[in-house]
């Protein structure tokens, strides 16, 4: 059952009027009941808690001063039909929201769900949308960890911003994306890894093991080499992204042109020329397209012309690379 501490302080909150603080402590109740193997308690507590949440309405989320631009929250409208992604992934996707969905399930069998993922590709191959879609579908809302800033800007501290970033994830039940992960989550043993970074990575690995949280933890890098291999075996399930193959460069700029695309469109060249781009550089070159299109006073858009604002996209693509 609940600490003394706890339901003293349930009662001091109650009568001093903070309906937030009583909400907070009532999940911290969940997740000790949790923690105790009374899951099916714990869920009770806090569907009543989300219940009487939802009765009042959305509310924005008053994060920490120290936590105040480094978590990044939005309500995603992208749904995992609107993604064009390979089946491989599509079909990973959907099986951490059944997952998800049919959590009591699987609990009664004294099974998790997946909850912890690491997606792993190059830039603009739809990590982040991934994140986004995943918070759509399982209606919540997705709240981004800005991993640069709270290393380089806390540098010392990181470990406390850590704590408290997981507080906020067994508090605020939602979709937490780790991006560019691999800024906190360097190999060990890499011999110019400086001893506070080794501290955090530290931190990070054991306050995932311990989370008991409902919240979808989601963790994206372009840099899975960076990575300590201890982290791998923390995640549930390891998603791998690739820049799109031909049929889904095809069906990418087919959803992105819509009704601007010409009735004659000669698609060979343009597969061809758009090849080793990311799905985010075609949306990019797609949109530039629709825009001289419509400065142009048209309504279509030719081969020929999508063709100019592709290798637009090679070259800037190429010029990173080299």
């Amino acid at each position: 059952m609940a600490t003394a501490d706890q339901i003293k302080s349930l009662i001091r909150s109650r009568f001093s009027n903070d309906p937030e603080r009583f909400h907070s402590i009532a999940l911290q109740v969940a997740a000790h009941e949790a923690r105790q193997g009374h899951t099916a308690l714990a869920h009770d507590i806090r569907d009543i808690i989300d219940g009487e949440r939802k009765k009042k309405g959305p509310r924005i989320i008053s994060f920490p001063k120290n936590l105040q631009g480094l978590v990044l929250t939005e309500k995603p409208s992208t749904p995992l039909t609107a993604m064009v992604t390979p089946t491989s992934i599509r079909d990973r996707l959907n099986r951490i929201v059944h997952e998800y969905r049919q959590q009591e399930k699987l609990k009664s069998h004294g099974l998790k769900h997946r909850r912890k993922i690491l997606l792993i590709g190059p830039p603009g191959t739809g990590k982040t949308m991934s994140a986004m879609v995943l918070a759509k579908e399982l209606h919540l809302q997705l709240h981004t960890i800005q991993v640069d800033r709270l290393v380089t800007k806390f540098m010392g501290e990181t470990s406390a911003k850590l704590r408290l970033i997981f507080d906020l994830i067994q508090q605020e039940h939602g979709v937490y994306l780790f991006d560019e992960f691999d800024a906190i989550g360097g190999d060990r043993s890499i011999e110019n890894e400086v001893g506070e970074m080794r501290r955090v990575l530290n931190a990070f690995l054991q306050f995932i093991e311990q989370d008991t949280s409902d919240s979808l933890i989601i963790a994206a890098t372009n840099n899975p080499k960076l990575l300590d291999r201890a982290l791998f075996r923390r995640f549930d399930d390891v998603l791998y992204y690739e820049n799109p193959e031909t049929e889904e460069r095809k069906s990418l700029i087919a959803n992105v042109l819509g009704t601007f695309i010409a009735s004659r469109f000669s698609w060979k060249q343009v597969i061809k020329v758009s090849a080793g781009l990311s799905h985010a550089e075609i949306d990019h070159a797609c949109r530039d397209a629709i825009k001289n299109a419509i400065l142009a006073d048209q309504n279509k858009i030719s081969a020929s012309q999508l063709l100019v604002t592709i290798k637009e996209r090679q070259g800037t693509h190429q010029g990173i690379k080299g």
